[in-house]
This record gives structure tokens, C-alpha cells and sequence, in this order.
């Protein structure tokens, strides 16, 4: 299984509680739809807690600003990903995705790679 994870920053104009409202309640049914058409096996979100809540973790840390939230989505494979890209009906999923993550995400401000989970405990 291949996975991406995607770490989310907001757009400026929206507050966090605006932005994780539109990315649960409309985004995530968008990608539900296309998820057969981009062969996406599980699609998680977690949302950040208000900033006070790590504070005093990031602090220990000397660790950067949080994330908004962090997407993750599996995949079969690095090959069933390249696949996609041939389909049209899975780039244009993909671009109706894009076209919409434009609206909320700071995508230049949101790092995303390609990983293989590695399972240390559980």
C-alpha cells in the first residue's frame, strides 16, 4: 500500500473551525464520489485541536506553526497510481479535487509525499 499524506494549511480568510467544517462536510463526500474512479482504498482527516491545546508541546520543541489538519489516503500501488494518470475519467476526478482544494487550502503552504507505512506498535 502506498500512501499519500497531504498537511493542510488554511486559506487566510477562513478560521480554522470554517475551514475543517467545509473540508468534512463538502470535501470529503467530494472525494468519497471519485474515490472508486481513483482507486483510493481509505481516505482519513484529522483535524487539528484549537492551537492552545499543543502549545505547550510545540514549545518543547521549538516546533513550527500546527497544520489545519493532515489528509491521508491509501493506495494499491505506485503503479495503480500511474495507471490513473492514463484514465480520464480518474484525471478529471482528480482535477475536479484540485479545483476545489483551491477554494480552502493554501496549497503552496501544504507540504504532500508519497510514503510506505512502516507499523512499529499496533
Amino acid at each position: 500500500m502506498i500512501k499519500l499524506t497531504f498537511c493542510l494549511v488554511r486559506l487566510p480568510h477562513l478560521t480554522r473551525e470554517a475551514f475543517q467544517d467545509y473540508w468534512f462536510n463538502h470535501h470529503a463526500p467530494l472525494v468519497a464520489h471519485h474515490a472508486q474512479t481513483l482507486q483510493i482504498r481509505r481516505y482519513v482527516q484529522l483535524h487539528s485541536l484549537p492551537p492552545e491545546t499543543s502549545q505547550g508541546l510545540r514549545a518543547s520543541r521549538a516546533a513550527p506553526e500546527e497544520f489545519d489538519g493532515v489528509a491521508e489516503l491509501w493506495f494499491d500501488s505506485l503503479e495503480a497510481l500511474a495507471a490513473n494518470s492514463e484514465r480520464p475519467e480518474a484525471r478529471e476526478a482528480g482535477r475536479i479535487l484540485l479545483e476545489d482544494e483551491r477554494t480552502f487550502i493554501d496549497l503552496p503552504k501544504s507540504p504532500l509525499w508519497w510514503g510506505e507505512e512502516r507499523t512499529i506498535v499496533g
